[in-house]
């Protein structure tokens, strides 16, 4: 798929003092997280790589952001889906399906989490990102937010093993020393307890 990205998005960006990495995607299908989320910022700097960079992608967002009239239609137009965290049943087994029927219809599918699922201070991350991408067998892309250099970057793909302390090994090895817009608030790569 040709990636056709936004000159607006990339000059607010710049005008930021923002730039973004990107060398291209191994696949048309995958799984990228953002790390360290732990600003509001984060959304706003995320957006506008995705539209500088051209990428059609899904991401996960709670429900009630989705229910506010003009906020929820917006969200949606952006390619977000609402879930209800409390009852979240059955959406990495949809999402993982969907990446599967993409790869065999050769569609361009890419979901976009931000595994820590707060921008609080956290005792680890959320897991759906990586079922999803050991389920559907799809490539993760380990996508940073770095306030320090003011830089976005997509470069640093994983295929995941299945066992899971080898491959939160070499994500936290792969994600190495990124400063969020609040460090103190980055969640330790592993799983919650």
């Amino acid at each position: 798929m040709q990636l056709r990205g936004s000159a607006l998005a990339t000059a607010l960006l710049r005008a930021a003092g923002w730039h973004v990495v990107f060398d291209g995607l191994p696949a048309a299908q995958g799984v990228a997280i953002v790390y360290p989320h732990t600003s509001n910022w984060d959304f706003v700097v995320g957006i506008l790589a995705k539209w500088s960079i051209g990428i059609p992608v899904t991401f996960w967002g709670k429900d009630s952001l989705f229910r506010v009239p003009l906020l929820g239609r917006w969200m949606r137009w952006v390619g977000g889906v609402p879930v209800d965290r409390a009852n979240a049943s059955g959406i990495v087994g949809q999402m993982a399906r969907a990446l599967k029927e993409a790869r065999a219809e050769g569609k361009f599918l890419w979901l976009a989490l931000a595994p820590e699922g707060t921008r609080s201070a956290g005792e680890g991350w959320r897991s759906g990102f990586y079922h999803v991408a050991v389920a559907a067998e799809v490539p993760l892309a380990l996508v940073f937010l770095d306030y320090a250099r003011r830089e976005v970057g997509f470069r640093r793909f994983l295929q995941l093993s299945g066992d899971a302390a080898v491959d939160m090994a070499a994500i936290a090895q792969g994600y190495g020393a990124f400063h969020g817009r609040r460090p103190r608030h980055a969640a330790p790569i592993r799983f919650k307890p």
